[in-house]
């Protein structure tokens, strides 16, 4: 699936980027369009939709609670993130991450939707552990809205992993990081992500334009080398959220900073 010229050049320009680079054609214009809008999603105009709705939403709970108000002393948990509890823990989640990869491909969707909603509810109970004038805080909703947001893009995956059918390619992208994050191998998690988001076909940019070597490079360019964030809005979402939970998982289970990724900068 390819963007006419027209809305990659308004992308391109809408993040301040040149609308061509020397020697580049459309198609390659386009595919630097996508990795840019990989590694700064947010800066994509729908995901900031997104966030503001999610920071709306915040921003109304809030209200309703002033009009209905709090009794002095009363324990205010109103504009708390809902918590999924999985009834699991970390140990347990890494004693099922010896198994992903073993070709049941029901049992690794199974560990995958697990961990995800385990991760997911640690860092709703970390966010609602704060204190409350740091929730009411600018920053504070915007944490809370990215809760909401990455609950939200993550939905689609939730439900392909409940369904068990989530496609085999991406399934097993995603059982990768898993397995690395259960290890806390952040850094291979890390490098396992990039490779779904972005790819590393051999001849990933202007593969129709390389002359004598181009019947090769398409035939190199199938599922496993094509990043599976450019085909679709939803699977860039879900990816997005994935991100997001591996940057948690990293917080809150520590490992020797070496396989870290931007260690304590989190």
């Amino acid at each position: 699936m390819t963007l006419s010229r027209q809305e990659v050049i308004r992308r391109l320009r809408e993040r301040g980027e040149p609308v061509r680079l020397f020697g580049e054609s459309d198609y390659d214009a386009f595919q630097r369009l996508r990795k840019i809008e990989i590694l700064t999603p947010e800066v994509n105009k729908g995901l900031r939709n997104d966030l503001k709705a999610a920071m709306d939403k915040i921003d109304q709970q809030y209200l309703n609670e002033i009009v209905g108000g709090t009794e002095p002393g009363e324990v205010d948990t109103q504009h708390d993130l809902k918590v999924h509890e999985e009834n699991t823990t970390i140990e347990e989640l890494e004693a099922l991450g010896n198994t992903l990869g073993r070709g049941d491909d029901h049992g690794d969707q199974d560990v995958i939707d697990k961990f995800l909603r385990f991760l997911l509810g640690v860092w709703a109970k970390d966010l609602n552990s704060r204190e409350d004038h740091v929730k009411r805080s600018v920053q504070g909703k915007l944490a809370s809205a990215t809760h909401s947001q990455t609950e939200s893009y993550l939905k689609p995956l939730f439900r392909k992993l409940r369904k068990k059918n989530l496609p085999a390619d991406i399934k097993e992208s995603i059982t990768d990081i898993i397995k690395f994050m259960l290890e806390r191998e952040y850094v291979k998690a890390n490098d396992a992500y990039l490779q779904m988001a972005i790819g590393n076909a051999p001849w990933p940019i202007g593969v129709t334009m390389v002359g004598i070597h181009a019947r090769t490079g398409r035939e190199k360019i199938f599922s496993k080398h094509v990043a599976h964030v450019l085909n679709d809005e939803t699977q860039r979402k879900y990816i997005q959220g994935l991100k997001r939970l591996m940057t948690i998982c990293q917080k809150h289970f520590t490992t020797d900073p070496s396989k870290c990724v931007e260690y304590n900068a989190l």
